[in-house]
């Protein structure tokens, strides 16, 4: 056991925050071919019920966005290079599934007329008693989140959101999602509740990490012309056990 967690903690070291996020682990190699595109949830307004909007700049958004000012508790940080790629580099074999493995990959789904992104990463609880080992482990089990806003012209955040909602339900059973060339198989879309925004919805992702289960959560959320979407990891065996919701009520309190 003591072993595993040194080799998970060095693993954690090795591999970028964004293949963690978007491919939730490795998986086999693609030939980059596959379908291009671009649940349930809390009660909200319909695709159609808000006016027509104008997009905020990416100036804006930066303003808008979670900062660490706003979170007790966690750290944040800004993405760096590589983090981000073209949402065209995000795809599924099952298009329908395509927004959802947009949100989950620092990307807004459909297309934003501007975007910003943030990690956030929960402190872990200090503990002088906890031996030296048991406070790696606690560390592992910090959450790391990837927060994501985009902003749309007219009825665009209206129709991304209810992209996501759907494929919720059209991918329960599965997909595979390719971000580059890592192709990862996503097992299973399960609904979880979640109130934020006019409109939310929120699933337990589990993708397959070498033969083992890798559990996520993800949560995606509109307030007016902005959507706001949150991918969270853990690296303890059995993932992430609960929404993010200090992340969400924080970032909803600023777009409100």
């Amino acid at each position: 056991m003591r072993t595993s967690i040194r080799s998970t903690a060095v693993a954690a070291t090795a591999v970028s925050l964004v293949l963690l996020v978007t491919a939730c682990g490795g998986g086999e190699k693609s030939d980059g071919k596959g379908d291009k595109a671009g649940g349930t949830g809390a009660p909200g307004a319909s695709a159609t019920s808000a006016p027509a909007a104008r997009a905020l700049s990416d100036a804006e958004l930066e303003k808008a966005i979670v900062e660490r000012a706003d979170l007790k508790g966690h750290q944040v940080q800004k993405t760096e290079t590589g983090d981000v790629v073209p949402a065209a580099s995000v795809t599924a074999d099952k298009a329908a599934c395509t927004p959802i493995a947009q949100a989950m990959s620092f990307l807004s789904p459909g297309s934003p007329a501007a975007s910003a992104e943030r990690k956030v990463l929960e402190e872990p609880r200090k503990d002088a008693s906890a031996s030296p080992e048991d406070a790696l482990l606690g560390g592992l089990a910090a959450r790391v989140t990837a927060v994501t806003l985009g902003s749309y012209d007219g009825q665009g955040a209206q129709e991304a959101f209810a992209s996501v909602k759907k494929a919720g339900a059209e991918c329960a059973g599965g997909f595979h999602v390719v971000h580059l060339k890592e192709k990862t198989k996503v097992a299973e879309v399960a609904p979880e509740t979640v109130t934020a925004g006019e409109e939310a919805v929120a699933f337990t992702v589990t993708s397959d990490m070498e033969g083992q289960p890798f559990v996520s959560k993800l949560v995606v959320f509109r307030q007016g012309n902005t959507l706001a979407s949150f991918s969270t990891i853990s690296l303890v065996p059995g993932g992430v056990k609960e929404l993010p919701k200090a992340v969400i009520d924080a970032q909803a309190a600023k777009l409100s």
